[in-house]
C-alpha cells in the first residue's frame, strides 16, 4: 500500500477528485494549505499600498492505495491537474505499512 499526497492548485481540486472516482479511488482527504515554490509569490495591491504575498493558497490531497492503483492514481491526478504553468503542484509517495478501519477493525487491503 502506499500513501499519495498531491499539491495543487485549489480550482482543480473537483476535477482531480473526479478523476480519482473514475479509476476506482473511494476516499480521499483534503487540506487547504499555504506554500510556495519556484512560484515564490506574487505581488498585490490593497487600498492603494502593495504588499508581497509570499504563501499562496493550495490544496493538500491524501489518498491511501494499493500497489497496483498507484500509477493509474498518479497519471489521473496529473492529467487532471495540470495547467501547464508554474505553481500545478507536487505528488509524493510513501509506503504505508499498516491501515485499519476504526469502525469494524479491518485491516490492510479491506480497510482502504
Amino acid at each position: 500500500m502506499k500513501k499519495i499526497e498531491a499539491i495543487i492548485k485549489p480550482f482543480k481540486l473537483d476535477e482531480v477528485r473526479e478523476a480519482l472516482s473514475e479509476i476506482g479511488v473511494a476516499g480521499l482527504t483534503v487540506c487547504e494549505v499555504k506554500g510556495f515554490g519556484r512560484q515564490k509569490g506574487h505581488t498585490e495591491l490593497y487600498r492603494g499600498a502593495e504588499y508581497v504575498v509570499d504563501f499562496l493558497p493550495k490544496i493538500k490531497i491524501e489518498i491511501v492505495v494499493a500497489d497496483e492503483t498507484v500509477d493509474p492514481a498518479i497519471e489521473a491526478i496529473i492529467k487532471a491537474a495540470r495547467t501547464g504553468k508554474i505553481g500545478d503542484g507536487k505528488i509524493f509517495v510513501m509506503p504505508v505499512e499498516q491501515v485499519v478501519r476504526i469502525r469494524t477493525g479491518e485491516s490492510n487491503e479491506a480497510a482502504i
